[in-house]
């Protein structure tokens, strides 16, 4: 199991393949759900950090940017309320998210949970993923080692 995420700052390019295929899974993730953020809901996050560990995908969206109304809520005491908004909103947003991270893993996601938390801002996205599709009798043989083509 790796222990480090790969973190990617709001508005940052995705990194180059430095890191390997499961890093690079976990940048996509990462970079593509805080501009859906960013892009729909008006607001992001000031980092994103993907984690991919077998059928599990956790985003956290560290320094949660919030709307000025948002901000004026909670200093009147209304903090439950942003926070059911944000869960509303996650909801209408979901098939969004699940299409990038399915884009983005190769495999379905079929449960879906995200929880908002005010003190400090952060929000949790996470995603279960279905089973590894196996390939096909007609999907082409790879050219990797051990392969006699």
């Amino acid at each position: 199991m790796r222990l480090s995420p790969l973190a990617v700052p709001a508005g940052a390019a995705p990194v180059s393949d430095e890191h390997g295929p499961m890093q690079d899974v976990e940048v996509a993730i990462a970079t593509e759900l805080i501009q859906i953020l960013e892009d729909s809901y008006g607001t992001g996050a000031g980092l994103a950090k993907a984690y991919v560990h077998d059928e599990n995908v956790v985003v956290f969206f560290d320094d949660l940017k919030l709307q000025r109304s948002e901000e004026y809520l909670i200093s009147a005491g209304e903090g439950k309320a942003v926070t059911d908004v944000r869960h509303h909103y996650q909801q209408a947003i979901e098939t969004t998210f699940r299409a990038a991270v399915e884009r983005a893993t190769g495999r379905r996601v079929i449960s879906f949970a995200s929880i908002t938390k005010l003190d400090p801002h952060y929000a949790v996205e996470i995603f279960r993923l279905g089973p590894a599709m196996e390939p096909s009798l007609s999907d082409p043989p790879s050219d990797g080692p051990g392969d006699p083509t």
